[in-house]
């Protein structure tokens, strides 16, 4: 396009004033503390002139937590590469803006170029030439992010229907230390040589990879949904079994079935749904290092549920690693404490919390009765009102009737703890809609 190599020359004059001077931080905020919620939380537009006159409420179409800093890129990171991360939509926009993260960066992280755009199709790097757009920040094309931040792109205009892919690619001309990403994405990215961030021909996309990089979220303006569902949890919501490319998070059916019913004239709350899943996630405690890798739910709460966009209910779905990965027996009155230190976080900013009971484990190797009888403890805390607003009852809808203890062989992906596509999809049909409905009560 004719303005591509005047955007080219432009990053370059912006890459040397990075290098030669200190750089000028424009529109970052803290990874860790909550953001300027003017332009960044309460759904309404980023207060920027370049904002689309358009209307429509901002939600979170996609997310993901930034888990830790990815092995092997300490000295250059991505230096030189453009990114271009494939995310999944659950409601369509008529305009998008993304957060990127430097969370576990160790020196500034420089982006001289972002671009978003549909994808062609799925399985491909290809992008849809007439929604290519270039991303900014503060006006400008470029941003560096420091060491421990995040930014917030501005407002572009860009039609994204729902259930569809979307490619947002990042270009970094320099090293820049550590790289934040998310694991285990079951999602196929791409990555080039060079800055091709406008490229829609995905030919120079040669590297691919099943991890989410410095991308963590993906709003969008839409008439579609008037609020987001935050689901927070573990590998049993990041989905780690499920089939890549596929959208087959139990998230992904949620979102595909609350769609559907809606559609269907059934009088359901218009939101669209998110996932903050992290494997190996835990209520209480946090992974090594500094920042965690993999913080805990309770410190990861503010950023990943009550930072999102218009955020009205929050699925949490996590308590099974605290027993699983306790060196010893834990204990069932911590885990529920924890719990509901995130309901009653939720309950002040008037977030409804909808709470999971933990579901069985019988045949994994770190079965013991003893843990089997603290996950009963904890469920039966749950399933007494005692924890959550309201309940999914995973445990119930799982279970092997014959033996409760364990998952149902066809829910069972085969090594005893986490489900098969069948058993995500079972989670999600077994989900009351109904509980999305309502607000927080002024008490528990």
């Amino acid at each position: 396009m004719t303005r591509g190599r005047g955007y080219a020359l432009l990053a370059l004059v912006v890459a040397a004033i990075v290098a030669l001077s200190t750089a000028i931080y424009v529109g970052v905020g803290s990874d860790d503390g909550l953001r300027d919620q003017n332009a960044l939380g309460d759904g309404r537009a980023p207060h920027n002139s370049a904002a689309p006159a358009s209307t429509g409420t901002w939600v979170g179409t996609w997310s993901a937590s930034p888990s830790a800093a990815e092995p092997g890129t300490e000295t250059t990171g991505m230096a030189d590469r453009s990114v271009r991360n494939v995310v999944h939509t659950s409601v369509g926009g008529t305009s998008a803006r993304v957060t990127l993260s430097n969370l576990y960066g160790q020196s500034p992280l420089s982006i001289t170029r972002a671009t978003i755009a549909v994808s062609a199709g799925s399985g491909t790097a290809a992008a849809l030439a007439d929604t290519m757009r270039q991303l900014t920040f503060g006006g400008g094309p470029a941003v560096v992010i420091p060491p421990g931040r995040q930014v917030m792109s501005d407002a572009v205009r860009v039609v994204v229907p729902h259930d569809s892919d979307v490619l947002i690619t990042t270009y970094t001309p320099t090293s820049s230390g550590p790289v934040t990403y998310h694991r285990h994405a079951r999602q196929t990215s791409y990555v080039a040589q060079g800055d091709q961030a406008q490229d829609t021909t995905g030919t120079p996309y040669t590297e691919r990879t099943g991890s989410w990089r410095y991308l963590t979220a993906l709003d969008l303006l839409s008439n579609e949904s008037d609020g987001t569902v935050v689901v927070l949890g573990d590998s049993l919501t990041d989905g780690i079994t499920s089939t890549p490319d596929t959208n087959s998070r139990w998230t992904d059916v949620l979102s595909d079935r609350l769609r559907a019913e809606i559609a269907a004239g059934r009088d359901l709350p218009r939101y669209s749904v998110v996932n903050q899943g992290i494997s190996g996630n835990q209520v209480l405690a946090d992974g090594l290092g500094r920042p965690a890798d993999n913080p805990s739910g309770l410190n990861r709460f503010g950023r990943d549920v009550l930072e999102r966009t218009n955020v009205k209910v929050v699925v949490i779905d996590l308590g099974v690693n605290d027993i699983l990965r306790n060196p010893r027996l834990a204990d069932p009155n911590a885990i529920i404490a924890g719990l509901r230190t995130m309901v009653g976080q939720a309950h002040a900013r008037g977030v409804k919390v909808v709470g999971a009971t933990l579901m069985p484990f019988h045949g994994h190797r770190g079965y013991t009765e003893a843990r089997e009888q603290v996950r009963q403890t904890i469920n039966a805390q749950i399933r007494a009102g005692r924890v959550y607003d309201a309940v999914a009852d995973f445990d119930q809808a799982l279970r092997d009737p014959y033996d409760p203890r364990r998952l149902r062989s066809d829910y069972d992906s085969g090594d005893h703890l986490h489900p098969s596509d069948k058993g995500y999809a079972r989670m999600a049909e077994s989900f009351d809609l109904e509980t999305l409905k309502g607000s927080a009560p002024a008490e528990l």
